[in-house]
């Protein structure tokens, strides 16, 4: 074992991954009073829901857009208002805009606003939409009452069965359909599912006519229960201040420790080896990051009881990246073409600080996913874009200026010629400007891009890949894959968490509560007892190697 100072921790639980979901981890745990080290590779917490410093301006790593994690009880249970989150709301969640030029539509959380703005813009969908609410919301109603739940068979089958029976039937049926047929049901025409889709399976990365992929259409529904906000001063600022809230707590956080492998002993964990070799001690251990890396890559010895959990794993494909996004700074805020058409309807509604969504028709979507698979980019890819300074002055560059945030979907991991010397991303700029009045280009001052490479290499992203949990409500119902939908390994203290685990990714935190729970009731019952002996070793063998005074 390595000895690098002064003093060699012994945490009772290691938390590998300083992004949202670890950080969340570890406050938790920190605040139940278990000694817990958080350790990131980078050299800041936050991953991908970091805003970062850049060109003299303050740029979100990934869109800013906060929708499920506000459906959980975590602002609360941390008190990060007190360390410092704080949510703006726009008056409206979006803006529909398609690349055939048809007409665009706003997406309002109110449903009486949304069906006010579809009988200006779509009016022959206004009767769909209600028959739509109608069986989605009970549907969206159970997803986030099994979010909320603490995993386990017991409690989720009780919070089912408190809702409406017909909820929970539809619930299923849908997981099983693909969403454009659960669409169809209720709209004929597809501008009013594809916005949907562009933020649902095409993020996830398939095709909507997948089986499977049914819950999507749930999408509306859900917006229309949890109003979507954005951190004052940036997405970075919820990660901020989970740190500050786990810090508050006794947590320590240890920055710029990369971990290249966990110590396991007699499938036991025994702490986990960094990059630089020095060795952290403990018997329980939470990795916060792609449960494909830890299993493949991570394991200095593999146990009789973990080899079909590795060969599962390996028998997984290995999924590569396919989102960009463009940050620039503008000089004044971009005005759309389409702004004196929706302002007829919405006099004086800011369009610029919503997420526009922009989608290709249902036919240059397959093309999309068929180019993808080759390695290629799409003349139309989906687009997601979006001005947060309007709304957020925190987020204005020091001379004023504004920041947008311009992110691309089909931009595969394995670009021919790499992403190095590509013009794709000028190309990028010229698309979104399809969509703005005349010279509206020319205010981008500054502007800087991430590549499905750039992922990976700054963010510790496989392949540029996030993973992201996906299983049918009965399978997670049921605690089938129970790695990833109970949190519990087949190693003894090592737990799972993240957006490769239950119920999944984008800014959530409920991998990261739920797993706390987990290890929290693990370590006060039979397995805090027979860690005892273990850490009694563990913190003799530290003492060993520590400098003599």
């Amino acid at each position: 074992m390595a000895a690098t100072g002064t003093h060699v921790s012994t945490p009772d639980v290691i938390v590998v991954g300083g992004g949202h979901n670890g950080l969340i981890c570890a406050a938790y745990l920190a605040r139940a009073g278990i000694d817990t080290l958080l350790l990131e590779a980078r050299s800041h917490v936050g991953g991908c829901a970091s805003t970062v410093k850049d060109l003299g301006a303050s740029f979100n790593i990934c869109n800013c857009d906060h929708t499920m994690i506000r459906a959980m009880p975590i602002a609360e249970e941390l008190d990060l208002g007190a360390h410092g989150l704080h949510y703006l709301e726009a008056e409206a969640f979006g803006v529909n805009a398609f690349y055939d030029g048809s007409d665009p539509w706003v997406f309002f959380h109110e449903t009486e606003r949304q069906l006010e703005e579809l009988a200006g813009s779509y009016p022959g969908q206004v009767d769909g939409y209600r028959r739509y609410l109608e069986d989605a919301l009970p549907v969206a109603e159970l997803v986030l009452e099994m979010a909320r739940t603490k995993p386990s068979a017991a409690r989720m089958l009780a919070g089912v069965t408190a809702k409406r029976a017909k909820g929970g039937f539809r619930l299923l049926d849908w997981s099983r359909q693909s969403s454009s047929d659960i669409f169809a049901r209720y709209f004929d025409d597809w501008r009013l599912w594809m916005p949907a889709v562009s933020t649902g399976p095409t993020v996830w990365g398939v095709s909507p006519d997948t089986p499977g992929t049914g819950l999507a259409a749930a999408t509306y529904a859900t917006r229309h229960l949890v109003k979507t906000g954005r951190p004052a001063g940036g997405s970075g600022v919820l990660t901020d201040a989970t740190r500050a809230s786990f810090e508050a707590a006794g947590g320590r956080v240890q920055c710029d420790a990369r971990v290249s492998a966990l110590l396991v002993r007699d499938n036991d964990v025994r702490g986990v080896r960094l990059q630089d070799g020095t060795e952290l001690v403990s018997n329980v251990v939470v990795a916060a990051c792609d449960p494909q890396r830890v299993f493949l890559d991570w394991l200095d010895e593999i146990p009789a009881a973990a080899k079909r959990a590795v060969k599962t794993w390996q028998d997984q494909p290995v999924h590569e990246g396919y989102e960009s996004k463009i940050d620039a700074v503008l000089s004044a805020v971009p005005t759309y073409a389409h702004e004196d058409q929706i302002h007829q309807r919405w006099p004086g509604l800011d369009l610029v600080s919503p997420t526009t969504v922009i989608s290709p028709t249902p036919e240059q979507l397959a093309v999309a996913h068929g180019k993808r698979a080759q390695g290629l980019v799409d003349d139309e890819p989906t687009l997601l874009v979006n001005v947060p300074s309007v709304m957020d002055p925190l987020m204005q560059s020091a001379e004023g200026g504004h920041v947008l945030s311009l992110e691309v979907l089909f931009t595969p991991y394995s670009l021919p010629g790499g992403w190095a010397d590509s013009d794709e991303p000028e190309r990028w700029f010229e698309l979104w400007g399809r969509f703005l009045e005349p010279g509206t280009l020319d205010t981008v001052t500054d502007w800087r891009v991430m590549t499905p490479d750039k992922y990976e290499s700054e963010f510790s992203m496989y392949k540029g890949h996030t993973p992201s949990f996906s299983a049918p409500p009965l399978s997670v119902l049921l605690g089938q894959n129970r790695q990833q939908t109970r949190y519990r390994t087949p190693i003894n203290g090592l737990y799972l968490s993240g957006a490769g685990t239950f119920p999944g990714a984008g800014v959530f935190g409920a991998p990261g509560r739920n797993t706390a729970d987990v290890v929290r009731r693990d370590l006060q019952g039979a397995l805090g007892k027979r860690l005892t002996p273990l850490r009694q070793r563990g913190r003799t063998a530290v003492s060993a190697v520590l400098p003599q005074k």
